[in-house]
C-alpha cells in the first residue's frame, strides 16, 4: 500500500511539472526599440549586420515579373523595402514569441495578382535549393518561426505539423546579382524595425 502512495505522489508531481512547463511563456521577439513584436503591427525586416544589404522586399528571380520571392534591397538602393506583419498560428496570441509558429505577410499589393504571404517553395530538382517565395498558403509551407541565436534573430522554417521536414534557417543566396531568401545555406541575422 505504501508503494502505491509513493507511485501516486510521483505521478502527481510529474503531472504538475508537465502542466507548469506546458503553459510557460516563451521569450518575446523584440524590435529594435526593445518592444515585443505584436500581431498585425507592421515591421521592416533588416539585416542585423550593417553595410551588407537593405531590408527585405519582393523580388523576381528572372526577367519574368512573376512569381515573386522574398529578397533584399541592395545596400546602395534608396528603397527601404516592404513592411511585413506577423500572425501567430495560435489565434489567441497577440505577442510574437521566440520559436512559435507564425505566418509572415508583406503589406503590399503584387502585380502578380497573388498573396504576399511567405512560403517555402519546393526544392529545385537541379540544385536542391529551397527559396522563400510568396503566395497564399494556409498549410505548413507557410509556417515560420523566429529563433534567437547568439543575441540576433534568425527566421526558421520547421513546422511541427509536418513530422520531420528538412528544416532550415533563412539565409541569403545571390542569384544573378539578386539577393534572395533561401533555406539552404548559412543563417542570416535579422532585426525588426517598427514601421
Amino acid at each position: 500500500m505504501m508503494m502505491l502512495y509513493k507511485s501516486l505522489a510521483i505521478l502527481s508531481y510529474i503531472c504538475l511539472f508537465m502542466a507548469i512547463t506546458s503553459t510557460a511563456q516563451l521569450p518575446s521577439v523584440l524590435d529594435t526599440d526593445g518592444e515585443p513584436l505584436r500581431r498585425g503591427v507592421e515591421y521592416y525586416i533588416k539585416p542585423a549586420i550593417t553595410d551588407v544589404a537593405g531590408n527585405l522586399t519582393l523580388k523576381s528571380r528572372s526577367n519574368a515579373p512573376c512569381p515573386l520571392y522574398v529578397g533584399q534591397e541592395a545596400v546602395t538602393s534608396t528603397n527601404i523595402g516592404l513592411p511585413v506583419t506577423f500572425t501567430p498560428i495560435v489565434a489567441s496570441e497577440d505577442i510574437i514569441e521566440e520559436s512559435r509558429g507564425l505566418n509572415i505577410v508583406f503589406q503590399a499589393s503584387s502585380t502578380c495578382i497573388m498573396s504576399t504571404q511567405w512560403r517555402v517553395d519546393e526544392a529545385e530538382s537541379d540544385t536542391g535549393r529551397r527559396f522563400v517565395g510568396t503566395g497564399n498558403d494556409d498549410g505548413p509551407t507557410g509556417v515560420f518561426r523566429i529563433d534567437r541565436n547568439n543575441g540576433v534573430y534568425n527566421i526558421v522554417w520547421c513546422p511541427a505539423m509536418m513530422g520531420r521536414p528538412r528544416c532550415g534557417s533563412a539565409g541569403i543566396l545571390v542569384e544573378d546579382g539578386v539577393r534572395l531568401l533561401a533555406l539552404d545555406g548559412d543563417a542570416f541575422p535579422f532585426e525588426f524595425v517598427k514601421s
